[in-house]
């Protein structure tokens, strides 16, 4: 959907307008910059009411701190427009339309979003504001280009292979970049609600076994703060300093010469159409620009499959293993493979992990294991600030070759891995602090040494051969 150019201007005479008050309803969208909704709100109405509902099921741990400091910063923005964020808590349709009903708003717009949930919170709060006699609209933003937008041209609703994708998105036509509104008219006297210091399970164990608070982004190694603000400073400097390089070195670990914007994408910290349109502008960019087609690629997958969290995408009537005390050593970082630990245990210090990590972790547990991939994503889920449903379990289906790759009997040989893409052992020194005194030729098999490391398990499966 286009939103007209002249939305960063200041908001139109009342008797301009065509509604007088619009509830934005923020989910996973929380900016002022390019958020068509938010600015759409502030071009066609005289009043706009940013909304967000603190509801049961909120994220906990890291991500449920990195979102408070989403919210922190949104409100920050919009009070400095003029506005506020209003917050409310309970189940997000029933108070969006008690506050329509009590505002008597004329519509509820929000961002489209992919998953099962979101589109059935969609569905019933189109219901509700239609019983209420209450527009309800959806916008893009979540995605650079909106899911169903792109279909093969042999028929069918979505695309099952990503370089067919790719090189349609490449030449898609997108919707032009929106600023920051000028001003956000609010409705006067309106309470604006108390965003909570933390949400129920903020506290979590970390892997050194000591307890850490984790409001906020306090008391964790590596965890940035969330929000607008730090989304933005990263960009830049990303943009400035990283790009150009990125081609070369996304796949070195240790380097660790990625974006970090992952967690800001996955909460609509900075849009994503903005990150590409930047880094497309940039030499080099490209490759990094593929990396977003991916994320919007499976964004398009499980608006066509919603089950992609649960159902395999391609059944393969795979014959999985049950093995407790197998999962609980492959979560804990303690498998005896130094680089599956420590990928592992990055994940539980810093609620994120290297890419290429995630795939040799993946692998790992269902191929070697052959554990189901669904525990994978549900662990992956609870710890990474940037887990969402569509990114995280369409590249856990992809290694478990359930899903989207053309080749899905690939196996990642983690010993290979490590040596290729680790290959002075710093990133698993860095994690597996047992290990830290080995020389580069044994810190990735361990087990060839003549004696035990102390403290450091033996493998749960032989190992593979380099």
């Amino acid at each position: 959907m286009a939103i007209a150019a002249g939305c960063n201007r200041s908001p139109p005479a009342a008797e301009d307008v065509g509604v007088d008050t619009v509830i934005v309803l923020f989910n996973r969208d929380l900016r002022v910059h390019d958020h068509p909704a938010l600015a759409a709100a502030c071009q066609e109405a005289r009043r706009v009411v940013p909304f967000f509902v603190v509801e049961p099921g909120l994220p906990s741990g890291r991500r449920g701190g990195f979102l408070l400091d989403c919210l922190t910063d949104l409100r920050a923005s919009l009070r400095r427009l003029g506005g506020d964020l209003i917050v409310r808590q309970g189940e997000v349709v029933a108070e969006t339309v008690r506050l329509a009903g009590e505002l008597s708003a004329d519509a509820v717009w929000a961002s489209a979003d992919v998953s099962e949930y979101a589109r059935s919170r969609e569905k019933r709060l189109a219901a509700e504001c239609k019983r209420i006699h209450t527009e309800f609209r959806t916008f893009p933003g979540v995605t650079v280009v909106p899911p169903g937008e792109l279909t093969p041209n042999g028929g069918g609703d979505h695309y099952r292979v990503f370089t067919p994708y790719w090189r349609v998105w490449s030449s898609t036509r997108r919707r032009p970049l929106l600023p920051a509104p000028a001003r956000v008219v609010t409705v006067p006297g309106l309470e604006p609600g108390r965003i909570p210091s933390s949400f129920p399970g903020m506290r979590i164990r970390p892997v050194d076994g000591s307890q850490a608070s984790l409001n906020g982004h306090g008391g964790s190694r590596g965890v940035p703060a969330g929000g607008e603000t730090a989304a933005r400073e990263r960009l830049e400097t990303w943009l400035r300093l990283c790009v150009a390089d990125y081609d070369d070195g996304h796949d070195d670990m240790a380097g660790d010469r990625t974006s970090k914007l992952s967690a800001y994408l996955r909460f609509g910290c900075v849009s994503p159409l903005e990150v590409v349109t930047r880094a497309e502008a940039e030499a080099g960019g490209e490759p990094f620009v593929r990396q977003l087609c991916w994320r919007d690629f499976y964004h398009q997958v499980t608006f066509a499959f919603p089950q992609i969290n649960r159902v395999d995408y391609r059944p393969r009537k795979e014959e999985w293993r049950e093995d407790k005390d197998a999962l609980d050593a492959w979560r804990e970082g303690q498998t005896g493979i130094p680089i599956v630990d420590a990928g592992m245990r990055q994940l539980k210090s810093e609620g994120w992990m290297h890419n290429r990590a995630r795939m040799i972790v993946a692998s790992y547990l269902v191929r070697h294991l052959r554990l189901d991939w669904r525990a994978g994503v549900e662990h992956f889920f609870d710890y990474l600030l940037d887990g969402d449903i569509a990114n995280n379990s369409g590249n856990w289906q992809w290694v478990a070759g359930t899903g989207n790759d053309t080749r899905p009997n690939r196996v990642l040989n983690p010993i290979r891995q490590a040596k290729r893409f680790d290959p002075e052992g710093d990133y698993v020194r860095r994690y597996v602090p047992e290990l830290s005194h080995l020389p580069d030729r044994a810190v990735h098999e361990p087990w060839k040494l003549p004696s035990p490391i102390k403290n450091y398990p033996k493998p749960l499966t032989t190992p593979p051969a380099a």
